[in-house]
């Protein structure tokens, strides 16, 4: 059986998928990552060789450990890779010389904090889901009611299935469960019609919106229109993690997951304790992962922020936002 990582990234967002590997391969994994990205190969993966992937032109080929790599695919597309992510599966699991059986996608922000054996188990039980610091959202949530009423105009009937809001930046899906994966790039493709294309996303790097729908039911693109493809398909099991497993809930986290524009490798720990800004357990594993076996940054700036985190987090016992 043949599962993969894939992952999405442009800019200094390779400083997280360094921290993805990493986590992984320190945690057990072995294989292959597919990582599609726009602007030049990391300098970190300078030594990438030219890899034969089907017909992808100018793939790379990164030699980590015996059985484990990173293949960089450039991406040609316009569309923010948030709103891309089913295209991008769907497109490795076509490429029949690359032999995936399970694939799962991780986003650049994410790290691995337990068993590798974990995630291969958890592939098994159905496709693959987080929830999101937002769930739960109930039946008859306005953002619930806007998806039905956007999808049904257009003749695609969604059926409730539960309250768990899932979070856009986990997938993973089996071969045989590739129709929940086409069914999330036709949602996508209707919802963009609404948003002003693909290229639109709230995160850094989209266009503004043209519209978010009843309610702003697509104020979260990539991630509203794969909760619709939740409603959508019903003829696939789920395996949907509790809001602890991304870090969001107290609770044992396995992908603690950083949301917003405070990336661990962007922050300055120490002025932001004192602006009572905390460290997160997504600041914590990134740099426990950063330095092996993949190194993207010196020995010194590691060091620095192992240090201002550790001093950041001591300062957060004592001083921190009254809300």
């Amino acid at each position: 059986m043949s599962i993969a990582v894939c992952t999405l990234f442009e800019k200094d967002y390779h400083y997280g998928v360094a921290g993805l590997v990493n986590s992984l391969i320190r945690n057990g994994f072995t294989g292959t990552v597919y990582a599609g990205f726009r602007g030049p190969v990391p300098v970190w993966a300078s030594n990438a060789q030219s890899a034969a992937v089907s017909d992808w032109p100018n793939a790379r080929r990164l030699e980590i450990s015996s059985g484990t790599a990173i293949v960089f695919l450039p991406m040609l597309t316009q569309a923010h890779f948030t709103n891309l992510k089913p295209d991008f599966m769907l497109e490795l699991f076509a490429r029949q010389d690359l032999n995936i059986d399970r694939l799962i996608y991780l986003d650049p922000d994410i790290c691995l904090v337990s068993p590798w054996q974990f995630v291969m188990d958890w592939l098994t039980c159905g496709v693959a889901l987080c929830e999101d610091v937002n769930s739960p959202m109930g039946r008859n949530h306005p953002r619930r009611i806007g998806w039905r009423r956007y999808f049904g105009e257009r003749g695609v009937a969604l059926e409730y299935r539960s309250d768990a809001y899932v979070n856009g930046g986990c997938c993973g899906v089996s071969r045989d469960d590739l129709r929940f994966l086409e069914n999330w790039r036709q949602l996508s493709q209707l919802m963009s019609e609404l948003i002003g294309g693909l290229g639109t996303a709230k995160i850094e790097g989209g266009a503004g919106f043209r519209q978010v729908g009843f309610a702003s039911c697509f104020d979260s693109s990539d991630q509203d229109a794969l909760n619709a493809t939740v409603e959508m398909t019903s003829d696939v099991r789920y395996a949907v993690l509790p809001k602890a497993a991304m870090a969001f809930a107290p609770g044992a986290a396995v992908l603690p997951h950083a949301l917003g524009p405070r990336k661990p490798w962007r922050r300055k720990f120490l002025r932001e304790a004192l602006q009572a800004l905390r460290p997160i357990t997504a600041d914590k594993a990134y740099w426990t992962y950063i330095d092996a076996p993949l190194r993207p940054m010196s020995a010194l700036r590691v060091r620095t922020n192992r240090l201002a985190l550790a001093g950041a987090s001591a300062i957060a016992r004592f001083y921190r936002r009254p809300w």
